[in-house]
């Protein structure tokens, strides 16, 4: 192991953190574009990468900032709207009417409901539709947006209809029965990460005595979701989180509605009166054509998602700088850029920010009967909001695009081949932390999967391991690392309108993580000695 190179490389990351966590932390907009450049140099004096390759990979950096930011944009949009509408109130009061209870509420929303999200889309779509919904029932933003980010982790290993494993592992040649064996095992691991995942959550909303006093609601909330999802993974790896959560909601919402589990707390008041069916119905529509649409847009046996990402050359043309092209589907790439194999590509109608969520505010508009005064609010609220965020992620991804520079000699492969020489044949212990590692690197457990699936596959190899085991324990680690990951806390944080946070907010979701870690670990153990 080379240890100078190693050490060299983790000093970005570990500069980054200390700048966010420290006592007068600094913020991301400033933290990450500096910790960016200072991988810049590293690349360039210390690993002697090539200027051109750097510049290209600079570009391509601050173009991907396009995918997060219009789902942001989205996202912050379509809640703008709801809430100058009067719609979020009103659900609100539906809600209520189901159950005063806050553990009832924060079930119901932030784990089942956004389970289900996860499921269909993924990008983050759970914490920007569920936390703001828990925010008009009265919650505080910073803690909503704490535990939004730590209930956002079960689910997604199996998010956006499976794309984390059937993607995220394409490259490896597993075949069919490897990757369900996979499926089943990562789903195993978290089935038993969701029984401490949620009530950790809970904690940063209401108190210790709260959640004992709804403890067995909690129980039974999470395996109306989990017991459902750990069954299809057996035979599925596309609709766990989708299917498992859909149920989850219906049964949550049934056992809140008879008070099975729940106890009256002390802030408790009677259950408000349910508004007019017509009135509610109208005020969740715009909810119900969001999931349909991703519902639809997702699921490839229904023909549309292959309309929607078809890279078929339509519109080309060459330039000093690169390939320009546009495909029917409107996905927009940018290849060979300055003239090296990077490049960079966004699918305009399949990243859920034209579709759903401006298709949707769109329809919400006349439906929610909104004035002109208050849809120019909502749009000037959303572009004040992301002005800041476009500085912070376009320093995150040029950050992550320089550290996966240098194939195998790149700071990020270093970093992970350290981690694997230092613990050997004990590597299931730890295999979880790597995928945790690439989430908060990326910002996707999917692109986490891509980057330390074939080294976890090498790992599992070299010291005699199960290689679906280790890449269920990448998979699930891919996973919780969204907790931490800094481009998820970015985001909520703008959706909820936080500023300053990121830093409190990776202090808070660390111990959870670590806590999921520990089960995965554990999990591990006694499925490798059953291997």
């Amino acid at each position: 192991m080379d240890v100078e190179s190693t050490l060299v490389s983790a000093f970005p990351i570990v500069l980054l953190i200390w700048m966010m966590t420290k006592k007068h932390a600094l913020p991301s907009h400033i933290a990450l574009p500096i910790t960016a450049l200072l991988v810049a140099v590293i690349q360039l004096f210390y690993f002697q990468s090539a200027g051109r390759l750097m510049a290209a990979n600079v570009i391509s950096g601050v173009l991907s900032v396009l995918t997060p930011i219009s789902i942001i944009a989205g996202a912050i949009l379509l809640n703008r709207v709801l809430a100058i509408s009067g719609a979020e109130k009103v659900i609100g009061r539906w809600l209520d009417s189901i159950s005063t209870n806050a553990v009832a509420q924060l079930m119901i929303i932030g784990w089942a409901f956004a389970f289900m999200l996860e499921g269909a889309s993924g990008f983050g779509t759970p914490a920007a539709i569920a936390a703001p919904m828990l925010i008009g029932l009265g919650f505080t933003p910073l803690n909503v947006a704490i535990f939004a980010l730590v209930m956002n982790s079960v689910p997604v290993s199996f998010g956006a209809v499976g794309t984390p494993i059937w993607f995220g592992f394409e490259g490896l040649n597993l075949t069919s029965e490897q990757l369900l064996s996979v499926s089943s095992q990562t789903a195993l691991i978290n089935l038993f990460a969701a029984f401490i995942v949620p009530v950790l959550a809970l904690k940063f909303v209401v108190s210790w005595h709260l959640i004992r006093r709804n403890l067995v609601f909690i129980l039974l909330s999470i395996l109306s979701c989990t017991l459902p999802y750990y069954a299809l993974a057996n035979w599925n790896y596309e609709f766990p989180s989708l299917l498992g959560g859909a149920i989850g909601l219906v049964l949550s919402v049934v056992l809140a509605k008879a008070d099975i589990g729940l106890n009256a707390a002390e802030h408790d008041v009677p259950k408000g009166d349910s508004p007019p069916f017509r009135e509610v119905l109208i005020a969740v529509l715009p909810l119900i054509l969001l999931m349909v649409i991703l519902i639809v847009t997702r699921i490839s046996q229904l023909g549309i998602k292959g309309l929607l990402i078809n890279t078929q050359a339509w519109l080309s043309m060459d330039f000093v700088g690169g390939h320009l092209g546009v495909s029917p589907s409107l996905v927009i790439s940018f290849d060979n850029i300055l003239s090296t194999s990077v490049g960079w590509s966004y699918k305009t109608l399949y990243v859920p920010a034209l579709i759903p969520f401006m298709l949707v505010v769109l329809i919400s508009i006349p439906l929610l009967k909104m004035t002109g005064r208050q849809v120019a609010e909502a749009f000037f609220e959303t572009g004040r909001r992301i002005k800041l965020p476009f500085v912070s992620l376009a320093g995150a991804l040029v950050m992550v695009n320089l550290m996966m520079l240098g194939a195998e000699k790149s700071p990020i492969l270093l970093i992970a081949n350290a981690f694997a020489d230092v613990t050997g044949n004990s590597w299931s212990l730890f295999a979880a932390l790597l995928g945790a590692l690439g989430s908060f690197f990326s910002g996707s457990a999917t692109v986490s999967n891509l980057t330390f699936g074939g080294i976890q596959q090498s790992i599992a190899e070299q010291v005699g391991l199960s290689t679906t085991l280790i890449l269920a324990l990448q998979s699930a680690g891919a996973a919780m690392g969204n907790m931490v990951c800094i481009n998820n806390i970015i985001a909520v944080s703008t959706i909820l309108g936080i500023n300053n946070k990121e830093g409190f907010i990776i202090k808070k979701t660390i111990i959870p993580m670590l806590a999921y870690a520990l089960v995965a670990a554990l999990v591990g153990v006694v499925l490798a000695s059953h291997g």
